[in-house]
């Protein structure tokens, strides 16, 4: 027999149904109010882990990247390495008064503005791949090149060539040049050096054909229809490439060009401008003047033609060793021994180089360290300055490069001028700005090994204030002379 609770429990119990039928309904409410903002929270979260995922993207190390790596090797063969052949044209111009009134200093301020537009229009063809892409800016190259050549077919006075072989030339290089020059090590990981060294090779390459077909075109056609076909096969090949070129700069965060100028208040980052600088007035003569050399010691312009093709067979043969081997022995312990090896060989062999073999020896040996800078610029930059400040270390690097590359062929021409038609002036002067470039970039070296030395006794913490409190770094002149890996 069930009993009847007492009436104050039946309306207790029902009161705490009603309170909880009414909690379900609040809970309910709340729940459709929060469920916008947890979507929306959740949304957020799955958009930063999609962007996390692209940025520790890991690089096939292969590949397309190997077509993406012949491509740029071919753009540096038809970019750097046509400009090589500068040299053929160079001599040409000297013997022969192609263009009235033009004199000597004309003709080098035209090589010289090649290489220099090259580098100074970076900052434009940078801002163009991070606006537009990095096919727009490799065909925008193509244009001004293609248009550089077809121009100087026409040319009859000497600001022509001004326009079209020197300016506009420089121009399309530098947009080709900085469109491609990142692109093959964004595909590698343990293979990048090898891809790098590849690429780089190909500007060798490209100077030793150009070289002996541009001799042989001027010679058999004529030196408009040289411009012509030039220009024909630099579109073709150029163009080919900019289409099968494939950047990844989505997967891996597109970099800002910066520029920090008071970088120049460290003695370091000096020393290293010192040495591009110095570096840079020795490698241009030495690039444009082997076959004018040659024609003023009694070679003929083909056998000329064949010294600068060799010269360019070094530079294809040396740098990616030098780069390669920076690993092992240490990167401003290679540049710097490699640049005084330059401006040794330019005292000693190309100084008394009087015959075709001993010339050639030169061309071929000198090549192979001439272009030191260029195989060793960035990682040294690195280096001395750290990865944080690479890229506004080397977009000051380039605009500091372009005074010497403008001038230094029209001063070895000079030299040579001044010393009526003979190139001992001009071989000193080459030696000696080698010779000083190895010199700046040893005491930039005795500057990092004191930082080592520093870092050392810090436990290897820079800024460990306690650590290094009592610590001396050993005089400058013992870290001149002492040798480490470095």
């Amino acid at each position: 027999m069930m009993t009847r609770k007492p009436r104050h429990e039946e309306e207790l119990e029902s009161r705490e149904d009603q309170g909880i039928a009414a909690s379900e309904e609040a809970l309910d409410g709340a729940e459709q109010r929060l469920t916008p903002g947890l979507d929306k929270e959740i949304d957020q979260k799955a958009v930063a882990l999609q962007k996390t995922k692209s940025y520790t993207d890991v690089p096939p190390n292969g590949g397309y990247g190997w077509v993406c790596v012949a491509a740029c090797a071919t753009i540096n063969a038809h970019t750097w390495g046509l400009n090589s052949s500068y040299a053929v044209f160079l001599a040409y111009y000297l013997s022969n008064d192609i263009f009235p009134g033009a004199t000597p200093l004309h003709y080098a301020f035209i090589g010289g503005l090649s290489i220099s537009q090259a580098l100074i229009v970076s900052p434009i063809a940078t801002l163009t791949t991070r606006i537009f892409s990095t096919r727009t800016t490799l065909l925008i190259g193509v244009v001004l090149e293609t248009a550089s050549f077809i121009g100087a077919s026409f040319a009859t006075k000497i600001w022509h060539l001004f326009l079209t072989q020197g300016l506009c030339f420089g121009w399309g290089m530098g947009f080709l040049f900085v469109g491609s020059v990142g692109i093959a090590a964004q595909w590698f990981t343990t293979r990048r050096s090898l891809a790098n060294g590849l690429t780089s090779a190909g500007s060798g390459l490209g100077g030793l054909i150009y070289s002996l077909a541009t001799q042989a075109m001027i010679r058999n056609i004529g030196l408009p229809w040289a411009f012509r076909i030039l220009g024909i096969i630099a579109f073709i090949v150029n163009a080919s490439c900019a289409l099968v070129m494939r950047d990844r700069n989505k997967q891996i965060g597109s970099s800002q060009l910066s520029f920090d100028w008071r970088l120049f208040k460290k003695a370091e980052f000096c020393g290293l401008m010192l040495f591009g600088f110095l570096s840079m007035l020795g490698y241009v003569v030495l690039l444009f003047s082997l076959p004018n050399y040659a024609r003023t010691i009694g070679l003929t312009a083909q056998q000329g033609s064949i010294i600068g093709a060799v010269f360019n067979l070094g530079q294809t043969l040396g740098r990616p060793p030098i780069g390669y081997f920076s690993d092992s022995v240490g990167r401003l312990n290679m540049a710097s021994s490699m640049t005084l090896a330059c401006g040794i060989f330019s005292l000693l062999i190309w100084m008394f180089a009087k015959s075709f073999g001993v010339v050639l020896f030169f061309g071929i040996l000198g090549g192979t360290v001439a272009g030191t800078y260029w195989a060793v610029a960035a990682p040294v930059t690195a280096e001395v300055m750290g990865i944080k400040r690479l890229p506004s270390a080397l977009s000051i690097t380039w605009l500091v490069m372009v005074v010497p590359t403008t001038f230094s062929e029209a001063i070895g021409l000079e030299i040579v001028a001044f010393n009526h038609g003979t190139y001992t002036g001009a071989i000193l002067f080459t030696g000696f700005m080698y010779i000083g470039a190895a010199l700046s970039l040893w005491m930039v070296r005795a500057w990092k090994i004191g930082e080592q030395e520093e870092q050392s006794a810090g436990g290897g913490k820079m800024n460990n204030a306690g650590a290094t409190a009592g610590f001396k770094r050993s005089p400058f002149v013992k870290r001149m002379v002492m040798w480490r890996k470095v």
